[in-house]
Parts: C-alpha cells; structure tokens; sequence
C-alpha cells in the first residue's frame, strides 16, 4: 500500500475531468518504462517472529536506512516510509512488511540491479539488528494475533473496516506479500487492450507465483493463501471487474466504476478522517457525512484511486498486482512476464488473440479456482500449465524482440510452467522430504 501523497485541491466538476486525469497517464513508446514493487516479511532470526515497529524492529531499520540518503516519510511525527529522488520509496504494510515501490526503469537489468542494491543495503542495516527477511505470500508462522500493526493513520480505518466485507480483509493486510510490475500505456485504446489482456492473464500469473502453503505451521491446502485472501478481502473493490470487458470500456466507463467503490478515508490537514463505506459520488456533491457541505477535490480522487483493489489496478498506468512474491529471481521474473506480453506490438496481438474471447464471468470463476490448484486448474480443458507455456512463449518472443537479452528472466517461469512445480510445491516438497514436516525453516530458507 502506498505512502500519502502530495494532495491536489483542484475541485472536481465532472467524471470527464476525472477520465482526463488517467488519460494523462498516457505516453509514447519511447517514455514507457518498468516500475517494480515487492513486500517482504521480517522475522527476528532468534525466534522467527516478526519485528514489531518498536525496540529495535521496524523503526530502528527505516532510522538506520536514513544514512544510506533516505529521506523519512512521516505520520503524526513517526516515520512510517521513506523516499529518494526518482520516484523510488519504502513503505510499511499493515503487518510490518517492508516494501520497496522502485523507480520507473528503461529496461530489466536495471530492475535487476535495483532489486539487488536494495537487498543488499537494507541487509547492511537489518543484521546488526539481528533481522531478516523472507519473499513468501503469506506468512507461514504467525498467527494474525502474533503479527504487528504500524502506526500508519488510514490502517486504523481499514482495521475497523475491513472485518464488516470479508473474511480475510485483515489477513491480507498482515499476513501477505506481493510482488507487482507498474507499466504505462500509449494512449486509451492501448490502455484498454493491455488491462483486458493483463486481467484475462492474471489467474495464470497467481499459478504461476504461487507461494504461498503454509499457514501457522502447517499446510493450508492452498498453493497462493495470498491469492484466496484477496477473494475474501471486499468483493466490492478486487478481482476482476467485468465493467473492463464491456463493450465501449474506457477512460470514463472506469471512472463510472470507480465512483461506486466504496470509500475508506479522506486526508485533511495531515490527518485520515474515517469515510469507510461512504459514496465518492456523495462526496462529489458535498453530500459526505465525515464532511458536511465540503466537496471532493482531484487529490481526494488521487487517494480514492490507490483504494481499489482489482488484480490488474489502473492508475495513470497499470500495476499488475495478482503474484505471491518469492526468491530474487521470481520478483524480476514478474516485471519480465508482463513487459514480453506488453511492450512489443507482436506479442500484444498474440496475447490479446488467445484472450479476446475469454469472458469476465469465466474469468472471475477460474480467479476463484486457482488459489487451490494452481498449474492443475481447468480452463476450458486444458490445464494453466498448458495454457502458461504458450503464454510464456509469447512473452519469451516480445522480450527477444526488444533486443536487449532479457529474455533470461522467464528462466524461473519456464522451470515452473516445464516442471508443473510451483514455488509453494517445493515448500512443500522439502518440509515432508528435509524438514520431518516441521514448517518453521521455511522463512530463514525463503530469506532475501
């Protein structure tokens, strides 16, 4: 979840107004870039907990990362984030998940280099604190009771909120990691054929990342928990929304769509006023209870964006958000998957031939199927394993046409998709095989 922004007061007049701020997302070729984010459990190596925000946990890592030329990000006076020039930052998650949001890159070797400085600084600083971190999607060990919260102000809303639309709301907030790939878009009809395509695809790429089996020490009968926490979160705001396949879909329709996703906040003079459940249409015409007489503006509308959950979210560009995160090589690899569909014409019109028939309602049921079976989920008769080797050979072709050998980060997919073995098959393989079926290992085994 993203750090406050910088709010804009320019009033709201109209939804056109607010279809233009999307469309202004929108670039040439040559300024599409690749913007990687991935989450990580810490975990106390003594004892495998996890770090609370105080007492050499949380806070003492985000102080110590200031000298490395971090600058904090604060609320109410305690950093709960940091920032560098370029558009890179360091969030907290609910739970104390530590997030790196990176920059927006020209190519995937920088990704990869980002990725490996990050780990690598936040490594110098973590140890000596005697902590590490795992890229797992959900935590193997504690108990939603046994994890943190970080005093971020809207997590106390969502806390509240959360329990009245699902089951799992508060889970996902603590308990899960994800890694996302941010891509831009040329114009609105290439926006729309790329979020239809990422969401036909974005089940296969749950399959794909899953790694996430384990729950309080044992075995959760999933392959991606985190997947299935996302289906019980809030129906409201996640998976796949059909609007995105109708016909005439666009800028504006999304905007429609949007309005009627309930609302969680508003931010005032540096603080997060409860408007959990309340219509942004209502507060559009002055018409919120929270705020009497008082009507929205576009950054109210900026921060009303960043709460929709949908797998594929559109922002002013795409953050593809429906993986389990895992090893070093699994986090480039996502970025790497989306930009061979997405960034070379061939490869778009191959992607988009296979799916342009898939439905939204067959789509939403086999999102619903694939936390559970993984690469051996149907669809349309044939397995995702089978589906995902043609797709990958697509991909595979647009990262080969960009001419820049990138190519080599879908290693770790095409294992997966050749094998049938997802990441949380090997946990699982190794707990009964190495570990006697004891699950703790896991998280020093998964660490970063």
């Amino acid at each position: 979840m993203s750090n406050p922004g910088e709010a804009d007061l320019t009033p709201i007049t109209s939804v056109r107004q607010l279809a233009e701020w999307f469309a202004a997302g929108s670039k040439p070729r040559t300024e599409w870039r690749i913007g990687t984010e991935h989450e990580k459990f810490g975990f106390r190596r003594g004892d495998l907990s996890a770090p609370g925000y105080a007492d050499q946990g949380i806070r003492a890592l985000l102080d110590g990362l200031t000298v490395h030329g971090w600058e904090p990000i604060l609320d109410r006076g305690l950093p709960i984030g940091l920032k560098k020039p370029g558009g890179v930052s360091i969030s907290l998650e609910p739970g104390g998940q530590f997030e790196l949001s990176g920059a927006p890159l020209e190519d995937l070797h920088a990704t990869q280099m980002e990725l490996g400085a990050h780990l690598r600084e936040v490594a110098r600083v973590a140890g000596p604190l005697g902590i590490g971190f795992a890229g797992l999607g959900f935590h193997p060990l504690a108990t939603r009771d046994e994890m943190p919260w970080m005093p971020k102000s809207r997590y106390a809303i969502m806390r509240r909120y959360m329990p009245t639309v699902g089951r799992m709301g508060l889970d996902m907030m603590l308990r899960t990691c994800t890694v996302q790939a941010n891509l831009d878009f040329g114009d609105e009809a290439d926006m729309v054929e790329k979020l239809r395509i990422s969401l036909a695809l974005q089940p296969m790429a749950t399959a794909l990342f899953a790694n996430s089996p384990f729950t309080e020490g044992k075995p959760n009968g999933y392959r991606t928990l985190r997947g299935q926490a996302w289906v019980e979160t809030d129906p409201n705001r996640t998976g796949i929304p059909a609007v995105v396949f109708e016909q005439g879909f666009g800028f504006e329709r999304f905007c429609e769509w949007l309005l009627d996703v309930p609302m969680y906040f508003v931010m005032r003079d540096g603080k997060f006023i409860d408007a959990a459940g309340a219509s942004f249409r209502d507060f559009m015409a002055g018409k919120l209870a929270a705020l009497p007489g008082e009507r929205a503006t576009m950054g109210d509308f900026a921060d009303h964006v960043t709460t929709a959950f949908t797998d594929v979210r559109l922002k002013q560009f795409l953050e593809m958000r429906g993986s389990d995160v895992g090893s070093a090589a699994m986090i480039v690899a996502q970025p790497a998957f989306w930009v061979g569909l997405l960034y070379d014409d061939a490869a778009q019109k191959a992607a988009r031939a296979l799916t342009r028939d898939w439905g939204a309602a067959e789509l939403a049921a086999l999102r619903q199927a694939v936390p559970k079976t993984a690469l051996a989920t149907l669809f349309r008769g044939r397995s995702m394993r089978d589906w995902a080797l043609e797709v990958l050979a697509i991909a595979r072709d647009g990262l080969k046409a960009r001419g820049l050998g990138e190519e080599v980060y879908l290693a770790p997919l095409a294992e997966i998709a050749e094998s049938g073995m997802t990441q949380a098959d090997r946990w699982l393989q190794r707990s009964a095989a190495q570990w006697g079926g004891d699950v703790r290992p896991a998280l020093a085994a998964a660490e970063l």
